[in-house]
């Protein structure tokens, strides 16, 4: 049995902006299905209110007025900044795989894409809080986990995704493949 220990040094890899994009509407839709259910679990809350939190930063306070209320124009919204953050998001992440070479196995995946997540977590909820203070009433574990997930979904995805290109290079100069 051989061990393989690749080095995670800085690369001029090519980012896959396909398989990233692909990866963060999945990861996407992983995260919307979880978060919502999650928080209505532990929150106690309605389904509605992590959307209309969302579409917030789009269409401004006023999306958080009557959470019990359907409105299709809220939801168009939420999904629009939703899947818009989650793509750019799966895009950073798949950039600094490629870079640092984390795509090399699923573990490595995995934990890239774990500590980027709570990395975004901790970004989002309590750097962001400043221009969108609606969202320090959503930190608790709830949406840590919810994001870790989706960096882990994102991370593995993007690397079944990628077309092996950079690592094609990497192997024909004699870099670990």
């Amino acid at each position: 049995m051989q061990l393989h220990m690749d080095s995670h040094h800085f690369t001029h890899g090519q980012l896959d902006w396909r398989a990233a994009v692909l990866a963060g509407v999945m990861a996407g839709a992983v995260f919307l299905a979880l978060g919502v259910v999650l928080m209505a679990l532990t929150t106690g809350g309605s389904p509605l209110e992590p959307p209309r939190m969302v579409a917030a930063i789009m269409l401004g306070r006023g999306a958080l007025q009557s959470s019990q209320t359907f409105s299709i124009g809220i939801v168009l919204a939420a999904f629009v900044v939703h899947f818009a953050l989650a793509i750019v998001f799966a895009l950073i992440l798949g950039l600094i795989m490629t870079s640092f070479n984390l795509d090399s196995s699923m573990g490595m995946a995995s934990l890239a894409g774990g500590v980027f997540a709570v990395a975004v977590y901790l970004i989002n909820f309590y750097g962001m809080t400043r221009f969108f203070p609606w969202f320090a009433e959503a930190r608790n574990l709830a949406s840590l986990f919810a994001h870790i997930v989706f960096g882990i979904v994102a991370a593995n995805l993007y690397m079944r995704l990628e077309r092996n290109t950079s690592r094609g290079v990497k192997a024909d100069a004699g870099g670990p493949s």
